[in-house]
């Protein structure tokens, strides 16, 4: 493979046409491969790059759904997230969640008229009514769940467990949800896992679709302009916040004839450097709500503090960036329950931000908008000779039950039967991979046996790749390595196996999606040039590619992640 080249060719021919390749149209593509169909997915970004990479890193039933009475939405997010537990045990997590409450029985009422429908945006939640939606939330994971159930703390045991918490806590509440470490990485993982044990089926990144004809969809590659066309007997548009737009293109651009499914809100997050932030939050995620009712999050990830998130509407996710009014928002809700604690905008090393795909809706907040997940069916018109399947909505907790959901309409169709479930299928360094304690320890022994690399570089390895380490480690082991200059946790080699095997194609792929580099605002021009280097010595870019690649991270961060 050769400048950004795909490492196979696009077929010209295939059953079913996926289009977008976030962590949904990633779940639709390798369930549908599972059970045996011909399926090709494009991407008109990297993978995961969209929504995907912009989440709040919670694995969660969505306790605040409750307050909206979508109690199937928040069963099945429950259950969605202990499955990810066992499946993917080197990404996925328990996280204790720290609630601070205000008051015993104010804002009891506003938050039973949000119940019936009646509420006109946020407000301040009572102690009793985050009691019930605690019990709510043990009973309606009470069959799957393997962490403890919630419990109420005191004030004074409040501030002995968080000394930083505002002092007009009266009470807290403790209850357990689940954090993921690299979602990014497990998208990608799952793409990796689906071509090893389905040769029919390939997923392609950079590829945008520009128009139909008929029975053809034309596509572009948008790093190498290479063209071609693409015959399917069907399509799934998992594009997200971008369904609309997709649809508009499968339409031939017409776009009064086409029906609007999504309205996205943009959430931004911040990651911020400071040791009394850090120092507050432990071990534990706080959750908690703002002075205007809203609800904010703040825990430890990777070495820096996230904080978020942000809730506006939005109508075109290609201009979703964090505006200085979300950071100082975002900053003053931490003041709000840190009081004590002195966090600057210079602190913020990183910000990131996401559009959520929600259905269009007339609530008069977005909170009171679902978040649950739909799609809609639109038959073969004048234009194309295809049904389109579009994706509306979803949960990053809930990708792989939206993608067998969708998948079963897709075999329906196709008058197939379902061969097998995703249910208990590990994923990428999940598989084989023991769970934290003496296990794992006994399992780091028993490979180190076989390795001459040195326990803490191969601990290393592990945080980041689960059992896929050892493919990373006999890699690094098989030639020369040396640490980068510019972040030395990370070798020269490790980066090297990244590029050769998980679909790298540009100079973003690494920095922001395949590693946590830049999540830990480890980025700067030192590091862009050593990786830049690197890339285009293993993809043979030449000088111009790499001064392009270099241009595209540059609008990429300065854009999506505020940094210049």
């Amino acid at each position: 493979m050769t400048h950004s080249s795909q490492v196979t060719a696009i077929p010209k021919r295939t059953t079913v046409v996926v289009i977008g390749g976030g962590i949904n149209g990633i779940s639709v593509f390798r369930d549908l491969a599972l059970q045996g169909v011909d399926v090709v997915l494009l991407e008109q970004g990297d993978f995961c790059s969209g929504a995907s990479a912009a989440l709040s890193r919670m694995v969660h039933g969505g306790l605040r759904y409750l307050e909206n009475g979508e109690f199937r939405l928040v069963r099945q997010s429950l259950q969605e997230r202990d499955f990810l537990l066992r499946n993917a045990p080197h990404y996925v997590f328990p996280l204790p969640t720290l609630v601070p409450i205000f008051d015993l029985f104010h804002g009891s009422f506003a938050s039973l008229k949000r119940f019936i429908g009646l509420g006109k945006g946020p407000s301040r939640r009572s102690a009793v009514m985050i009691k019930i939606g605690l019990m709510l939330y043990d009973w309606l994971s009470r069959k799957s769940r393997s962490m403890p159930a919630h419990k109420f703390v005191s004030g004074r045991k409040l501030r002995a467990m968080s000394p930083s918490i505002t002092p007009d806590a009266r009470f807290g509440a403790i209850y357990y949800d689940a954090w993921v470490k690299y979602p990014e990485r497990l998208g990608v993982e799952m793409i990796l896992d689906t071509e090893a044990a389905c040769p029919d089926a390939r997923a392609f990144s950079y590829v945008g679709v520009e128009k139909v004809d008929g029975a053809d969809i034309h596509w572009r590659d948008r790093l190498t302009g290479e063209v071609g066309t693409i015959t399917p007997d069907l399509v799934v548009n998992a594009t997200g916040a971008w369904v609309d737009f997709t649809n508009q293109a499968l339409a031939g651009d017409q776009a009064n004839n086409t029906p609007r499914f999504v309205r996205g809100t943009k959430g931004s997050h911040l990651m911020i450097r400071n040791a009394q932030l850090a120092n507050a939050l432990g071990d534990q995620m706080v959750y908690y709500e703002n002075a205007d009712g809203r609800i904010c999050i703040a825990f430890n990830y990777l070495g820096v503090s996230l904080v978020g998130s942000t809730d506006i509407l939005i109508d075109d996710p290609e201009l979703a960036r964090c505006e200085a009014s979300e950071k100082d928002y975002m900053l003053s809700a931490l003041r709000f329950v840190f009081p004590d604690i002195d966090v600057a905008r210079d602190d913020i090393v990183h910000v990131f931000t996401g559009v959520r795909p929600l259905p269009v809706s007339d609530a008069d907040a977005t909170g009171r908008i679902s978040r649950d997940h739909s799609h809609r069916e639109q038959e073969p018109d004048e234009k194309r000779n295809f049904p389109v399947i579009s994706l509306i909505g979803g949960k990053w907790t809930t990708f792989r039950v939206f993608g067998e959901e969708i998948t079963d309409v897709v075999l329906k169709r196709l008058g197939r039967k379902r061969r097998c479930r995703t249910t208990d299928l590990c994923i990428g360094g999940g598989r084989n991979f023991p769970p934290v304690g003496k296990d794992q320890q006994r399992w780091l022994d028993t490979v180190l046996g076989d390795l001459t690399m040195d326990r803490q570089v191969f601990e290393r390895l592990v945080e980041r790749y689960g059992s896929r380490a050892i493919d990373v480690a006999r890699f690094c082991q098989a030639e020369k390595d040396a640490p980068l200059n510019a972040v030395p946790t990370y070798s020269q080699r490790e980066i090297e196996f990244l590029i050769r095997n998980e679909n790298v194609r540009s100079l973003s792929d690494i920095v922001l999606r395949r590693t946590a580099i830049g999540l830990e605002g480890g980025i700067s021009q030192n590091l862009i040039d050593e990786i830049g280097d690197l890339m285009a010595t293993v993809l043979g870019w030449s000088n111009a590619d790499l001064d392009r690649h270099k241009s595209l991270l540059t609008d990429e961060m300065g854009k999506k992640h505020s940094i210049v």
